[in-house]
């Protein structure tokens, strides 16, 4: 079996980001979406640090794994993680 290439759609997610909560988390899938909460403000990239951490947490991954590669600056985004596959994410992600 021949491992996914570096920029593979199987590796990719899209995430909706709600800054400023009161706790960094995931909490949930909407329409193939998955929903995060970040305890950080959109600002100077401190939302973008937060749900990097948050869902290398979740997924048990570090942090060098997890890169947004579309939508720095708003709350769409898409995410990929080096090492899962979409499925495999997806399972960490909603037990």
């Amino acid at each position: 079996m021949e491992p996914l290439s570096r920029n593979s759609p199987d590796r990719r997610l899209s995430v909706k980001v709600t800054p400023n909560a009161t706790r960094s988390e995931v909490t949930g899938l909407s329409k193939g979406i998955v929903q995060v909460r970040v305890a950080a403000p959109p600002v100077a990239g401190k939302a973008n640090r937060e749900l990097i951490a948050t869902l290398s947490r979740a997924l048990g991954v570090g942090k060098s794994a997890v890169a947004i590669v579309r939508g720095q600056t708003g709350r769409h985004k898409v995410i990929e993680v080096a090492g899962l596959t979409r499925q495999e994410i997806l399972r960490r992600l909603m037990p």
